[in-house]
């Protein structure tokens, strides 16, 4: 599948699939989703307490980049373990302009090993930020009341809905903890009767921009 680095509106990178015409990121700016979606209705819940964090689609690493950042801001420790079937190759990773983007120049070397250090080992990015970056399916996802969080970030409904299925959803609420939270980009309504349909509670919020609507679903004992 052919695949090009583009620029998004708000000036970041994203990697496009053209045969699927379908974007790692949104079109409408790709930090700014990011923020809004996982950072903003996700990780801001848990405000400075010890968090684990599980990512499904790490990609490009924008996200565990963002989350690293507000980590550092907040002195928050992170565990985070991102999900990834088809990993970003080495000279796409070379194009992303995040660390720019987001005037984090100190924390560059950081970025790099992110993408750099070895697959299905825990890695210690920090002392407060650890990264476990797991190569493999969605449908292979087995854990048990783990996370604290999930960004579900896995590509559109419209290009993969078997990544959108009950069956996964009840891998994302079994590998969340009583209480867990799951927030997404997405707000179908077949999404919502799948995520429903396995137990979780779901509220639709204000989406990125670009987006008038979003998912956040609660685990809810």
């Amino acid at each position: 599948m052919k695949r090009e680095i583009i620029k998004t509106l708000d000036g970041s990178t994203t990697i496009h699939l053209q045969e699927w015409d379908e974007c790692y990121h949104s079109k409408h700016g790709a930090i700014q989703e990011a923020k809004h979606v996982f950072i903003k209705n996700g990780l801001s819940l848990f405000e400075c307490n010890p968090v684990s964090i599980l990512e499904i689609g790490f990609g490009t690493g924008l996200n565990a980049f963002i989350t690293f950042l507000e980590g550092v801001q907040k002195q928050q420790k992170i565990k985070y373990v991102g999900v990834e079937a088809y990993p970003v190759e080495a000279k796409e990773v070379l194009e992303m302009n995040y660390v720019t983007e987001l005037e984090a120049d100190a924390y560059k070397a950081v970025f790099a090993k992110m993408h750099e250090c070895e697959w299905n080992e825990e890695i210690a990015i920090s002392t407060d930020f650890s990264l476990t970056k797991r190569k493999q399916f969605f449908d292979e996802i087995n854990d048990f009341e783990i996370f604290d969080l999930i960004y579900f970030d896995a590509f559109g409904y419209r290009v993969q809905p078997e990544l959108w299925s009950t069956e996964i959803f009840q891998k994302m609420y079994d590998s969340l903890k009583p209480n867990g939270v799951l927030v997404t980009y997405a707000a179908r309504g077949v999404v919502k009767r799948s995520m429903i349909a396995v137990g979780f509670t779901v509220e639709k919020l204000a989406g990125p921009p670009g987006k008038r609507e979003m998912f956040r679903a609660f685990k809810k004992v």
